[in-house]
């Protein structure tokens, strides 16, 4: 979690992980702006270098060679990430519209989400692949090369677009394909190819480099179609615009591509191919507080071609720009070139370079694009982002300011003086009321005061036969999504009710929100609390209120109250608890382990983007359906995994029941990454004390020994349950858990009598085995 130097006053969005922004985002590590917050919105954690994906496609570069980590950058550069699909803009509120969550406040935007392409052939959106957005492509392009290895006969695959893009990926493609079924020794079974163009190719390309790819097209047997525009895609076919029906089992789409259907609905003015029309200072000329850049802009005095080029280029102006347009300056023009160097693959290590009237190939040009790609990709690799990490402090300069206006002007100075304890941190009454207005709770007819008419404490009726559980969570955030954070705070806070077959019933919340001002301030308690009754609410526990304050970190923790049945002698009835493990019980555990030290690795921008969003995941899983499968299959004991790691919960669970607990560490499930960074050293802050309990442990020595030690004592956030069950039943429960979304659920472990002098824990250990399983 980012933790600003300064009070934030101003807010620039990026929405899209496309060139610019990456570019753009580097900019403001190196040219800090005190007080201006950074965000980027992108559906994938992951962005692709359009520049090698060709290479990617036919076999030269691994995956993370080509993608440049959104996430991380993001944690190096002391920006917010924030993983949603944009829906749109309300310019007149100055929010990006999201789907299933709340809207981003902006001061200003921009946009750089690439292109798709448009495919208007009757058909087309159900049968044919577009190659834009690259993620959507990827999936299939790998599902292709399955069943290109599976099929009985030769597949045909037409390429529509005869552009550089599409000529580049027909060559890659059909090399990879072919090479592939050579090293299979099942050549006869390579694909054929096609390739559809409506005029002619690569048009805006000099005549000798037309000549050079339409000599190599011919020689690789690719059937090339020109001016034959497509009118029709079906199901294993394709038809012309002349009428001509031709086999396709695969088409992808590669033509003139434009912005998403999503901006015709922001009121921008836009081309005809829904591009973002912009004055020279990369400005929407609707909207001098929406910039864009890349494949979705269209100058107003220049025409570009949708070529990675320009948009790497667009980069530095751009981040320029959208500082000085926060502090009140006036814009810089941005002036493409008006010539650049295309370097075009023919999907072996073979190239060729295009200038203008210049044209020339060569492997040695293959080498020298290799060369270009790398360089700009190490820009975004580990190490290049890790001289990024820290930056942002020594970096500010004292002499930058926003404009602010007179309120926000005295705000800021508030925020940064010298701050009140006690009632003084009190987040103020009208920002708090405006965050919350729109909030919907779960309506609960035992509410007698709640927060639909507050006072000074909430009033609750406990229902007859009941029992009130409580439980209390608070933590400071780990993730800068605070409606992501706010989602997973609720939901451990949460665990302990489900843990002991609770049913929620109501919830008071303690935040804590960084000074600021009140826009800002406003703005991120509205996405953290928003984040947190989107998980109360489905499980019938209702926020019946709370109190909020400020501090350096944003935190946010719950009491929790729950109810369970208590017969007429006041027994409770139904409850599962800690102390119940009989010898003969298998152990289960419904999640994999390794959050704290993904999360103390992300700090840290070491942990890979998709490992940080697949954890994010599994901590946003709830456990209550999980619960219910437990106590149907006769769990006789649970708990949920949280701080004190898999060995503190186990004794916790063990010592009580008077039994030895059985841990097979290679049956352990785990996060992707998390062993990556246990082997790197990257631990969380709680890892030393929780290692401490090796006194518990019978084979200590041999544990601590373990290459799985550090995840055996790795604290958890929001984990899953730890739960014994008849032996009996433990495959039939492992399959339920399965079939309801717990993938990760698995045994882990047995219990045993336990013997005189024995410690609570023995770890099973079987060398042979872990050093197969994860090496």
């Amino acid at each position: 979690m980012q933790v600003p130097a300064t009070p934030i006053v101003r807010d620039i969005v990026l929405v899209g992980g496309g060139h610019s922004h990456v570019v753009a985002l580097r900019y403001f590590a190196m040219h800090p702006l005190p007080g201006v917050r950074i965000t980027l919105i992108c559906t994938d954690a992951h962005t692709p270098y359009s520049g090698m994906l060709p290479g990617y496609v036919a076999g030269h570069y691994s995956y993370d060679d080509v993608h440049i980590d959104l996430c991380r950058l993001c944690a190096a550069t002391g920006a917010r990430f924030i993983q949603a699909e944009v829906m749109g803009l309300d310019r007149e509120a100055r929010t990006v519209q999201l789907r299933g969550r709340p809207d981003i406040d902006y001061d200003v935007v921009s946009i750089n989400t690439g292109s798709t392409p448009q495919m208007r052939a009757l058909g087309a959106t159900e049968y044919a692949v577009p190659v834009k957005p690259i993620t959507g492509f990827n999936q299939r392009w790998l599902q292709l090369l399955d069943k290109v290895a599976q099929t009985t006969r030769p597949l045909s695959i037409a390429i529509v677009g005869g552009g550089a893009g599409g000529v580049e990926l027909c060559l890659a493609m059909q090399y990879r394909l072919r090479a592939e079924a050579d090293a299979a020794g099942r050549a006869a079974m390579a694909p054929q190819f096609s390739l559809f163009t409506s005029g002619g190719l690569l048009p805006t390309h000099n005549a000798g480099v037309q000549a050079r790819f339409a000599k190599v097209l011919a020689e690789r047997g690719v059937q090339v179609h020109l001016q034959t525009p497509v009118a029709e895609v079906q199901a294993g076919r394709l038809r012309s615009a002349q009428g001509e029906w031709f086999d396709a089992d695969e088409v992808l789409w590669v033509t003139q591509a434009g912005g998403g259907a999503w901006l015709q609905s922001t009121g921008l003015a836009l081309t005809d191919n829904r591009c973002i029309r912009l004055h020279d200072t990369l400005q929407s000329i609707t909207d001098p507080r929406v910039f864009a850049a890349g494949d979705v802009a269209a100058m107003e005095n220049f025409s570009l071609e949708k070529a990675g080029v320009f948009a790497v280029r667009m980069g530095m102006p751009l981040a320029i720009n959208l500082q000085r347009a926060v502090q009140g300056l006036p814009l810089h023009p941005y002036r493409p070139q008006r010539h650049w160097l295309a370097l075009i693959s023919t999907g072996d290590k073979f190239a060729v370079a295009s200038r203008g009237a210049l044209g020339f190939g060569g492997a040695w040009v293959w080498r020298w694009k290799d060369w270009i790609d790398r360089r700009f990709m190490q820009r975004f690799s580990v190490q290049g982002v890790e001289g990024l990490a820290g930056m942002t402090s020594a970096a500010t300069s004292a002499n930058a300011s926003v404009q602010l206006s007179a309120d926000e002007a005295q705000q800021a100075q508030a925020a940064v003086a010298m701050r009140c304890g006690g009632c003084g941190a009190k987040v103020g009454a009208s920002v708090l009321s405006r965050a919350l207005q729109n909030l919907w709770v779960q309506p609960n007819p035992d509410i007698l005061l709640g927060l639909d008419s507050p006072d000074d404490a909430a009033v609750v009726r406990v229902p007859p036969s009941k029992a009130l559980v409580h439980s209390v969570d608070f933590f400071r955030a780990f993730v800068d999504d605070p409606y992501v954070f706010g989602r997973i705070a609720a939901n451990h806070a949460l665990g302990d009710l489900f843990a002991m077959g609770a049913q929620p019933h109501t919830a008071t919340a303690i935040a804590t929100v960084p000074p600021g001002v009140d826009r800002q301030v406003e703005a991120t308690l509205r996405q953290m609390m928003q984040g947190a009754v989107d998980v109360l609410n489905p499980v019938g526990c209702t926020l019946i209120g709370g109190h909020s304050g400020e501090g350096a970190e944003l935190a946010l923790g719950f009491a929790v109250n729950g109810l369970v049945d208590v017969n007429d002698q006041g027994q409770m009835t139904g409850v599962l608890r800690k102390s119940g493990m009989q010898p003969g019980d298998v152990l289960l555990l419904t999640k994999p382990l390794g959050t704290g030290a993904l999360f103390a690795a992300h700090g840290r921008a070491a942990a890979k983007g998709r490992w940080v969003q697949a954890a994010l995941q599994s901590m946003a899983q709830s456990n209550q359906a999980a619960a219910q499968t437990l106590r149907t299959f006769g769990a006789t004991a649970c708990t949920d995994l949280t701080g004190f790691g898999l060995i503190g919960h186990t004794v916790e669970m063990a010592r009580p029941s008077g039994v030895q607990v059985v841990l097979n560490a290679d049956a352990l499930p785990l996060l992707d990454g998390a062993l990556e960074c246990v082997q790197q050293g990257l631990l969380s802050s709680l890892h030393s004390a929780n290692a401490r309990q090796q006194h518990v442990v019978q084979n200590a020595a041999q544990a601590m020994g373990h290459p799985l030690w550090p995840l055996l004592v790795d604290p958890q956030t929001a984990g899953g349950l730890l739960a014994s069950v008849p032996a009996n039943q433990a495959t039939a429960c492992l399959a339920a858990l399965r079939a309801q979304g717990y993938a990760a659920a698995c045994a882990v472990g047995h219990v045993r009598t336990l013997a005189a002098g024995a410690a609570p824990v023995h770890i099973h250990i079987r060398p042979e085995e872990v050093d197969a399983k994860h090496s």
